[in-house]
């Protein structure tokens, strides 16, 4: 599919069509194509949970507004980011240990993030998965798959439904993925001289 077609088509679905699910095969081609996605220093400090079963899906839903693609969606995915990105993170290192001047690479990581306090660490693990997620709806668009990010939730009580390693995780947003119910309505956006400026 041409890329403006995809960046077309790619909408916040509000309600799914329940009786359609995502192949095994098509949702690891847009999970593969995620994982892909740049991160800062190559860390990839994310990790993506994803959610088929109902009934955790129905539990899941009075938390999050009670939005429909909750509990519509063929796969919910909820993005996890990594907490504690200091370079005496053994993530960290392991990630950095690919690099060709691992030593180089740890020093300039280290001089970057140990300055920084936990809330600055914190923010900045957190930003990187809104760059996945970029790749995780555009990839699904490509192949015909609605989406729907959802920032609206309780985060705790969410968090105390789901089973991970709250340790070094926490939960960033979700990703509601399937397919349209009805069709959407015609993409608006500003004009482009509005929104942007060349300088």
């Amino acid at each position: 599919m041409d890329f403006e077609k995809v960046v077309d088509f790619r909408h916040a679905c509000k309600i799914f069509d329940e009786n359609k699910k995502i192949s095994k095969s098509d949702l690891n081609y847009i999970l593969k194509t995620t994982i892909k996605s740049p991160s800062s220093f190559g860390i990839e400090g994310w990790k993506f949970l994803v959610i088929q079963n109902q009934d955790l899906k129905e539990k899941l839903k009075p938390y999050c507004w009670n939005q429909p693609q909750i509990t519509t969606c063929s796969d919910l995915i909820v993005l996890l980011y990594r907490k504690n990105m200091t370079s005496k993170d053994e993530y960290v290192i392991k990630s950095l240990k690919r690099r060709k001047y691992f030593e180089k690479s740890l020093q300039k990581y280290a001089e970057f993030i140990d300055s920084r306090s936990l809330s600055e660490i914190k923010c900045w693990s957190k930003a990187q998965t809104y760059i996945a997620s970029a790749y995780l709806m555009l990839s699904s668009a490509s192949l015909g798959i609605d989406s729907c990010p959802i920032e609206g939730f309780e985060h705790e009580n969410i968090k105390n439904l789901l089973d991970f390693d709250k340790q070094n995780y926490d939960i960033s947003y979700m990703v509601a993925l399937g397919y349209r119910l009805n069709h959407p309505k015609t993409l608006e956006r500003r004009d482009f001289d509005e929104l942007v400026e060349f300088i």
